[in-house]
């Protein structure tokens, strides 16, 4: 996802450059987990979606554990760089993050009010409270 300013220290950042012929196609040559924005080597953010060839549980294996105490992925991804290429893809739509209370809460409201079965309902609740 391409995000702007300083939200960028949030996110792990690819390094590369887009596809000529399909610019939401990201070429990867590395990643920087939650650099500074004047340290950010592009405008991409992992978001937290991946589809990885199998060989990268081998390399978290021999990964070893990063801050907290915790094996990281963006470990196996740049060691997975070493042997195969890794795209990334300009996510388009709307986002929530999950991982955020304030997120959640957006993305349940958000998904609520949009089932057939509680939409309606939903909504003249929300319209109901005194705010």
């Amino acid at each position: 996802m391409t995000i702007e300013g300083a939200a960028i220290s949030a996110y792990g950042v690819l390094a590369g450059s887009a596809e000529s012929k399909n610019p939401r196609i990201y070429t990867c040559t590395g990643m920087v987990e939650k650099p500074k924005l004047e340290d950010a080597p592009s405008k991409q953010a992992r978001i937290g979606r991946y589809i990885l060839t199998p060989r990268v549980f081998a390399l978290l294996e021999q990964t070893r554990p990063g801050a907290g105490g915790e094996i990281q992925l963006t470990d196996g991804i740049l060691a997975l760089l070493k042997d195969e290429r890794v795209f990334g893809y300009t996510f388009e739509g709307k986002r929530f993050d999950a991982g955020d209370k304030f997120g959640m809460l957006q993305a349940t409201v958000e998904f609520a009010l949009k089932r057939p079965d509680l939409g309606a309902k939903f909504r003249e609740y929300l319209k109901g409270l005194s705010l």
